[in-house]
């Protein structure tokens, strides 16, 4: 069996700062939360589905 390098192992430090998750920015909070947008992507999406459905038959 060939070794394994552990090397990589020791430089990896969970619980850093560099392993938090993104935390969203305020315009991103509102995006997320404006159903006037939720319907515009809900609309954009529907679109491109029936986009790629008719381009099927």
């Amino acid at each position: 069996m060939a070794s394994v390098d552990h090397s990589i192992e020791k430089n990896i430090r969970p619980y850093e700062a560099s392993f938090e998750a993104m935390v969203p920015t305020p315009f991103v909070k509102f995006m997320r939360t404006c159903l006037i947008w939720q319907f515009i992507r809900f609309v954009i999406i529907n679109i491109k589905m029936i986009i790629v459905v008719q381009k099927s038959h």
